[in-house]
């Protein structure tokens, strides 16, 4: 799932779109490249988040996996070709 666009489904960021950053079995790491870096990913419940059909490109999802640094604007950049989650 790493490098795929979700939108969270409760808290106080509800209907935010991030990309996975990481996860483990029950969380998963997110990050919005704004509020949320890459290096300082959010934490979120599995069950508080809806994946959507979309990845970020190959470049940024490889160097995610990797777990090499990838730059904020990336990410917002891929957030941004998505738009927003109606």
């Amino acid at each position: 799932m790493i490098g795929q666009l979700v939108t969270s489904k409760a808290g106080h960021d509800k209907g935010t779109l991030y990309v996975i950053v990481s996860e483990d079995e029950k969380y998963i790491c997110v990050t919005d490249g704004r509020l949320k870096a890459p290096d300082a990913p959010k934490r979120k419940n599995r069950k508080h988040i809806q994946p959507i059909n979309r990845y970020v490109n190959d470049e940024i999802r490889t160097l995610l996996e990797a777990g090499k640094p990838v730059r904020p604007e990336a990410i917002r950049f891929a957030i941004k070709q998505v738009g927003t989650i109606e």
